[in-house]
């Protein structure tokens, strides 16, 4: 291939949600157990993925809520919500110097000098800071490894001076090294009272990059489905709406520290995923496990032609067992896995019919069947020798 694995998984990583899913209702937001206070809660940005879910969650227990950004995604929150205009790009922070809050959760940073400009604000304004960060830091994905293993470093000149501009066609590359030049940054400014949490594959309803969402409606169609590998390849992901919940629990317990937010709670394979979204989405479906050689060798890319997967050998043999036993301990848990398939199915189908002609990860139905034809071919030959 012409890229490593390595540089798939960053660069698929590193694409960003282009929308924000609808809020979820409020019976399904309200758990954890009664909070032991009412917090002041800022977020910045708020509007995206993970973003809507933090705001619902955090109304649903009561704590006030103030959102920061550009103002260009409104939304009907089912609640009262504070919210501040700026722009960080431009250094815009001004509405932020008339409020104090009990925690500022930061979810779209990537640039460090984001981070340090919020603090010039906030430093004295917040009581806790949480960092949304990624996997994505890690500078190796060969073995199994907790938050402690080393980060990829940033190599350029100066990581203050990365904007969106310079980084034009580099996002892919210095995604993680600049995720972990903002975690630094992070602890630079706010010390003990920093929280960095390190998502993995983000799923779920309302992820319009389509990295899970290709699989429940792919074994939602029916009929033969190529599955890569022999299924025993680990995967990891969690649900947007885990990840949004949990982050809400760990700023009313003010709990601190670096953290892996990726899931399930116990190993999970391709073959054991695949078989849960199935029953998730009632699908009747025959699977055709192709192997890994054969797919290189026709240039299909894991991560983004077969999402979610990446062979669990070789110099990717960690990435879909990052040890997660902080998070855990810290109180992470996880929908069943076919809930999380048949919601994100459910919201898939209520897309326009453009939305959902083609998906935006994942194989097509036409190079899906020549691959398929093609392996069957390849197996048939070699049989006949």
């Amino acid at each position: 291939m012409a890229m490593t694995r390595r540089d798939l998984f960053h660069a698929a990583i590193a694409l960003p949600a282009l929308a924000a899913p609808r809020l979820a209702a409020a019976a399904d937001a309200v758990g954890g157990g009664e909070p032991k206070r009412r917090l002041r809660i800022l977020i910045l940005g708020g509007t995206g993925f993970t973003g809507p879910h933090q705001v619902a969650y955090a109304l649903a227990r009561g704590h006030q809520v103030t959102l920061f950004n550009r103002g260009r995604s409104p939304h009907a929150w089912p609640g009262e919500v504070v919210e501040l205009v700026g722009d960080r790009n431009t250094g815009d922070l001004k509405s932020l110097e008339g409020g104090t809050w009990d925690v500022c959760i930061d979810n779209p940073t990537t640039l460090p000098f984001w981070v340090r400009d919020a603090a010039r604000v906030l430093r004295d304004r917040v009581g806790q800071y949480v960092f949304i960060s990624t996997i994505s830091v890690y500078a190796a994905n060969d073995k199994a490894e907790d938050e402690s293993a080393a980060v990829a470093p940033y190599k350029g000149a100066d990581a203050m001076a990365e904007t969106a501009e310079t980084l034009r066609g580099r996002i892919g590359e210095l995604y993680g090294p600049l995720k972990a030049a903002s975690e630094d940054e992070a602890r630079r400014q706010f010390g003990a009272r920093t929280t960095v949490i390190r998502p993995g594959l983000i799923v779920g309803p309302g992820d319009e990059t389509d990295r899970f969402t290709y699989w429940p409606a792919r074994l939602a169609r029916g009929g033969e489905v190529l599955a890569p590998g022999d299924g025993a390849d680990p995967v990891q992901f969690v649900d947007a709406r885990d990840l949004a919940e949990w982050t809400i629990r760990m700023v009313e317990t003010r709990t601190t520290g670096t953290f892996n937010a990726t899931g399930p709670a116990q190993p999970l394979t391709m073959r054991a995923m695949l078989a849960g979204i199935a029953e998730g989405v009632r699908a009747d479906a025959r699977l055709t496990w192709v192997p890994t050689t054969f797919l290189e060798a026709e240039q299909v890319s894991p991560w983004s032609d077969l999402p979610v997967w990446v062979p669990g050998e070789g110099e990717s043999a960690g990435f879909g067992r990052r040890l997660i036993a902080r998070a855990l301990a810290a109180g992470l848990t996880f929908r069943p896995l076919p809930s999380t398939a048949a919601d994100t199915l459910a919201w898939f189908r209520a897309q326009p019919p453009a939305r959902q002609a083609k998906l935006r990860a994942g194989l097509s139905a036409e190079r899906e069947a020549e691959l398929l034809a093609r392996w069957r071919a390849s197996a048939a030959s070699s049989a006949g020798r």
